[in-house]
């Protein structure tokens, strides 16, 4: 009975030996990128490889005493599991932000994406999802150490055959990569994808400790810290001043043409009403320190002159007296105020930034529906500021950041402009929050671009009414996007532009800034200057401090 039993027992060894070698294999040479497989039809080609790994793995493995070979082969496999799961992970990242996953730093953003898939796809599926990450998590470093484990199993028992294919192997990788041998799209046919990984994993912790001394270091390093409040913003005294962030407004909203209509349209409706209003304009570029998400970077970035592109640089900004641009109008003598309809817990950071007041989304006294991840439409909150702040007879110098939430991702509902004068409590926006669903856009990667067109125009259109309609003429008003929105909108080749307009009645304020280059329009034109967003700051305080006298 037993007899029959062996050539089926021969094929389940040679299934399973070739599933296990294929297994090891992907892991080994598939990219952290999609789009560092070949182009087009040619993806299959990245399968044309030699891992380097893989060869020095089979020597040491071969080398090593029977007794430690079993230990051996189970601990490559799971650092070659963990680091697949890395990779699949920086998969994501990429697709979203546009960077690579820095395992020391990056664990919070994961609330982040699962209160996003809420947004998107509601609690329920968001909760299968999380949990099918964490099965596949699981399995993947389990699989992985069983692969090892079988592959060094059969390669130990047939020694005449794996000594004389790993040399020939080992031959053609040193061969092929003395050459430089290419496949489409550049990839390497002597692969070292899987150590390259491991490398800059290993040397996260280290590098992001050197970074922080360094980062801690140049935010003392400041010419503006000690300027005494009578020296800051000379040309700007008895005037309000408005600096708005509009979530994800990026470059391609402007000039893209798969989505730009929308915004396009807007801009050029809001160039007329702000000049029928008595306002000019200029506008230029701007590089963001992030792509896709993590707007508190960008804002800080702004506001702090310092280039803050990771959580460890926000933390330690956070911990330090740098003095901000919102600080600096609060040293000069100005009422200081946030709007920040996002803010649903304590928000320390508050103080950090300067501000005597923070009207957080409790603060704003929003009765209506919540418009997916956007607690409150722009134009609410901009009409609570009116009424709040701006609007208030008899006060001081007034600075004010706003940011405004509609552009965020999922995109959906969008919200549509109403009469500023019957907005109330905000109820007036029910029958809005109905008209389509997060889970309806993201079934179509061509309807969230045009959702996002849309919700880009929404919030430039808010803020520009704002303008239009109760702006005096001492409003001074600096409005810019954080960053460009997730690669499924821009893709992953994107630049991190974004527009930054000044709109002001009075002209001594433009001429200030007339050495900038920048275009008389809210829309800035293509070959606009683009400065990197930390140097906004001093460029501002010497534009409008006594340095900056064109006389």
């Amino acid at each position: 009975m037993s007899q029959p039993s062996k050539p089926y027992r021969r094929v389940i060894r040679h299934v399973t030996t070739g599933f296990a070698a294929v297994l090891v294999f992907l892991a080994l040479i598939l990219p952290d990128q999609i789009t560092r497989l070949p182009p087009g039809n040619h993806w299959y080609t990245a399968l044309v490889r030699i891992p380097i790994e893989g060869l020095i793995a089979g020597v040491v493995l071969l080398l090593t005493p029977v007794r430690w070979r079993r230990w051996l082969a189970a601990g490559l496999g799971l650092l070659l599991g963990a680091l697949t799961v890395v990779k699949l992970v920086d998969i994501g990242f990429f697709a979203v932000l546009a960077r690579r996953f820095d395992p020391v730093l990056d664990w919070t953003l994961f609330d982040d994406g699962f209160n996003f898939l809420i947004d998107s796809i509601g609690k329920a599926s968001a909760t299968g999802v999380a949990v099918g990450a964490v099965l596949l998590t699981v399995a993947l470093i389990a699989g992985m150490t069983w692969a090892m484990m079988r592959l060094t199993t059969v390669a130990a028992g047939n020694r005449k055959l794996a000594w004389p294919g790993l040399s020939v192997a080992s031959v053609a990788w040193v061969a092929l990569f003395t050459m430089s041998v290419q496949l489409i799209g550049g990839i390497p046919v002597a692969s070292s994808a899987a150590a390259n990984l491991a490398q800059d994993t290993a040397l996260a912790l280290p590098r992001d400790l050197a970074d922080k001394r360094k980062f801690v270091a140049e935010t003392l390093d400041d010419k503006y810290r000690d300027v005494p409040g009578d020296q800051l913003l000379t040309a700007l005294r008895g005037k309000d001043v408005v600096i708005s962030f509009i979530e994800s407004y990026g470059r391609d909203a402007v000039e893209n043409p798969a989505f730009n209509s929308a915004v396009l349209t807007t801009l050029g409706d809001g160039d007329k009403k702000l000049t029928a209003a008595g306002f000019a304009a200029r506008s230029g570029w701007l590089t963001s320190p992030t792509a896709g998400g993590g707007s508190w970077l960008a804002h800080s970035t702004f506001l702090s002159g310092m280039w803050v592109n990771n959580e460890s640089r926000y933390r330690s900004l956070m911990a330090t007296d740098r003095l901000t641009l919102t600080r600096s109008f609060k040293t000069a003598g100005y009422r200081t105020v946030g709007i920040e309809p996002g803010v649903i817990f304590a928000w320390p950071e508050g103080q950090f930034y300067g501000y005597d007041q923070v009207y957080d989304k409790a603060a704003l006294n929003y009765h209506g529906p919540q418009f997916s991840w956007s607690p409150m439409p722009d134009q609410y909150a901009l009409s609570q500021f009116q009424k709040m702040e701006y609007g208030k007879a008899n006060r001081g110098p007034l600075l004010a950041e706003i940011t405004l939430t509609s552009s965020h991702t999922p995109w959906a509902p969008v919200p549509s402009m109403l009469d500023w004068d019957q907005l109330g409590d905000g109820s007036v926006f029910g029958p809005m929050a109905k008209s389509t669903t997060p889970k309806e856009v993201w079934k179509d990667d061509a309807k969230i671009r045009t959702e996002y067109g849309r919700a880009a125009a929404y919030s430039v259109e808010s803020l520009v009414e704002w303008a239009a309609k109760y702006g005096d003429d001492n409003l001074v008003m600096v409005f810019l996007g954080d960053h460009q929105p997730a690669s499924v909108v821009v893709g992953q080749t994107a630049s991190h532009d974004v527009p930054i307009t000044v709109i002001a009645k009075d002209p001594k304020v433009l001429d200030r800034i007339a050495s900038w280059g920048w275009t008389s329009s809210i829309k800035p034109a293509a070959d606009a200057p683009i400065w990197t967003m930390n140097t906004f700051r001093n460029r501002f305080l010497a534009a409008y401090g006594p340095e900056g006298d064109p006389h």
